[in-house]
């Protein structure tokens, strides 16, 4: 329901989400940890006071917090990669007023790959994937992901399906082309046929 939400508009027709890639959940407890901290502190001094007007400011310092809360929530979870049946889009979310996309199809793809350092993403199991372009050379990369090794499977699984869904494709345009041109030609050749026999008098 929510990747419909908040993902469905950068699909195209007949596009279908395969899975969302999210950033490993560490990053979003970072992301969050100072709003959620800042958040519980105001509100405990908001529980001990007694003044009107202290109260007052307090919940709208709590509000600010919350906005805050909100926006590190939100440029976790929607910078992200939506691996669908016709490729990988890359999305950035950099602030209310600021986001970005690009799309790689599967035909223009050169490689995946993936490498996981360090031992905090040796056992946490994330690390940083990449896919290099063909048309360009240029690759898009996403940190600390989590469990690369599936994501990568994933990928190359889409990419299998999609390439072999364009190549039956093209072998049926190609199909109708050549039916096309064999019909033509015949038919050619029966009104040439038909021009050189004598005519009866």
């Amino acid at each position: 329901m929510l990747n419909t939400y908040f993902f469905g508009p950068h699909l195209d027709d007949e596009e279908e989400i395969e899975i969302v890639v999210h950033k490993h959940w560490l990053m979003g407890i970072k992301s969050l940890w100072w709003p959620s901290v800042v958040f519980i502190l105001v509100a405990a001094v908001l529980w001990f006071s007694h003044t009107k007007y202290v109260v007052y400011g307090i919940a709208i310092a709590e509000i600010g917090v919350l906005i805050w809360w909100i926006r590190n929530f939100l440029d976790y979870f929607l910078d992200a990669w939506l691996i669908t049946n016709k490729g990988i889009i890359d999305l950035e979310w950099h602030g209310w007023f600021h986001r970005s996309s690009a799309r790689v199809l599967y035909s223009d793809i050169q490689g995946v790959e993936y490498e996981i350092k360090g031992i905090v993403g040796t056992l946490m199991g994330y690390g940083e994937m990449a896919v290099e372009k063909i048309s360009t050379g240029s690759t898009i990369t996403m940190p600390y992901v989590k469990k690369p090794r599936r994501v990568e499977a994933v990928i190359l699984e889409c990419m299998e399906a999609y390439m072999h869904k364009k190549n039956l494709k093209d072998a049926t345009t190609v199909q109708g082309i050549l039916a096309e041109f064999v019909a033509g030609t015949l038919q050619k050749k029966a009104v040439e046929a038909k021009r050189s026999l004598p005519v009866k008098k």
